[in-house]
């Protein structure tokens, strides 16, 4: 995942949805172990940064891109069993 979003990152510092999904799952990331946060607000704005989740068993791998600068972390999954709260 660091290596996917640095790269991505890197050509584009505010990517959009589809391109973290399109990055991460080029990245051999299976689409139905991955969520993408929205890289836009429901008024329209630009969000202030976008975050990718990757549940691995009973961890869940979490990357963020905010302005061309990527952190990953290790959170435990939800008792929904996903990542991300809502939709």
């Amino acid at each position: 995942m660091t290596d996917a979003l640095t790269q991505l990152a890197s050509g584009a510092p505010k990517p959009a949805t589809a391109q973290v999904t399109d990055a991460l799952t080029g990245a051999g990331i299976a689409p139905a172990a991955l969520q993408v946060s929205q890289s836009r607000t429901p008024t329209g704005l630009e969000a202030d940064a976008i975050e990718a989740a990757v549940l691995q068993g009973s961890d869940c791998v979490i990357g963020q891109v905010r302005e061309g600068t990527v952190t990953v972390t290790v959170l435990p999954v939800l008792a929904s069993g996903k990542c991300f709260v809502g939709s």
